[in-house]
C-alpha cells in the first residue's frame, strides 16, 4: 500500500477501501474525524496528515466497508446545529425533521408544556428548547417519551449535555401521559414492503422500531388519532412528520377519525408533503 501523507492521499485509499459506500459517507466521516467543514475537505486536499490521523481514520474507514453507519463511527450525529449523540439501537437524526421543529418553533407560547413523542436521540427536544429560548421562550415544560431504554438513556445524555430540562418517560404511543399543549414526532413511517429498497447501512444498524410504520407505514397514526384528545389540552397542536406518499391517506384518516381538528399539510424544502399539523378546535 502506497504511503499515506496528504488528505489526497488519504480519500484515495478510502474510496478503494470503502468502495462499497457511498462517496458522501466517507467525506463525511473523514472531514468529521479531521475537524474540517465540507469545505474545506474540498479545498484543502493538500493538507498534512499525523501518523495518528491516518490511523484513526483507516480503523473508521474498515468500520465503515462493513456497513457501520458513519454517525455511529463517530458516536455522533448533526441536528440543526447541534451536535447530537448516538448509538447504536438510536434512529439517526434526519435533516427533513429539522423543519418539522422549525415549523413547530413558529407556534410556541411561553410556559407551554410540550411533548417529544419517540424522541430517539432526544434530538428534536434539544433543537427546540435551544432555539426557543433564542427566541426568549425559556419557560418551556418539556417532555420526552420512548418505548425504547436505549433511546431514553441515549436522550437524557444529550440532555444533560445541553443542559436542556427535560422529564424522560417511557411509552408506547401517548398511553400513559398526560395532557401537553404540543405534541411533536418523526413516528416510524416506512412501509414493510420498502424494506428492499432501502439504504443496507440503514437496515443494519438503526431500530427497526423506529423505521417502520406495519404494511402501509400508518400503524402510528391509527393509534394517534384515537388517543390524542385525552392528552391534548385545549387549543391543543400537534406536529408528524410522514412518508411523502402518504398524505392522502393521512388525509382520510384525520378526516373520519379527527373532525374537530383544523389539519394542515406542508411541503418539504424538496417540495414534497413530508409534515402535518393538527389544532383541536375545543
Amino acid at each position: 500500500m502506497a504511503k499515506i501523507n496528504t488528505l489526497n492521499d488519504l480519500n484515495t485509499w478510502a474510496t478503494q477501501a470503502a468502495a462499497n459506500q457511498r462517496p458522501e459517507d466517507i467525506a463525511f466521516l473523514l472531514a468529521e474525524r479531521l475537524g474540517l467543514s465540507p469545505s474545506e475537505f474540498q479545498l484543502k486536499q493538500e493538507l498534512e496528515l499525523s501518523l495518528d490521523q491516518v490511523q484513526q481514520a483507516q480503523k473508521d474507514i474498515k468500520k465503515l466497508a462493513r456497513g457501520i453507519s458513519p454517525q455511529y463511527i463517530l458516536g455522533y450525529s448533526w441536528f440543526l446545529g447541534y451536535k447530537i449523540m448516538v448509538q447504536r439501537g438510536v434512529l439517526i437524526p434526519r435533516f427533513e425533521t429539522e423543519e418539522l421543529v422549525e415549523w413547530a418553533l413558529q407556534s410556541l407560547q411561553a410556559n407551554d408544556k410540550i411533548l417529544d413523542l419517540g424522541t430517539g436521540s432526544g434530538c428534536i427536544t434539544v433543537a427546540l428548547a435551544k432555539e426557543a429560548a433564542k427566541k426568549g421562550f425559556t419557560d418551556l415544560n418539556l417532555y420526552a417519551s420512548d418505548v425504547s431504554d436505549v433511546a431514553l438513556r441515549t436522550s437524557e445524555e444529550n440532555f444533560l449535555t445541553y443542559q436542556v430540562d427535560a422529564i424522560v418517560r417511557k411509552a408506547n404511543v401517548l398511553i400513559g401521559l398526560e395532557k401537553f399543549d404540543k405534541i411533536i414526532s418523526n413516528p416510524p413511517y416506512i412501509k414493510d414492503t420498502e424494506r428492499s429498497e432501502m439504504d443496507q447501512n440503514v437496515l443494519q444498524n438503526e431500530p427497526e422500531e423506529a423505521l417502520f410504520g406495519g404494511v402501509d407505514g400508518l400503524n402510528f397514526y391509527r393509534k394517534f388519532v384515537q388517543q390524542v384528545r385525552e392528552h391534548l389540552n385545549s387549543g391543543g397542536e400537534f406536529f408528524l412528520e410522514y412518508g411523502y406518499n402518504q398524505k392522502e391517506q393521512l388525509q382520510d384518516l384525520f378526516a373520519q377519525e379527527l373532525p374537530d381538528f383544523t389539519i394542515e399539510f406542508k411541503n418539504d424544502l424538496a417540495n414534497k408533503p413530508r409534515m402535518v399539523k393538527g389544532k383541536w378546535n375545543n
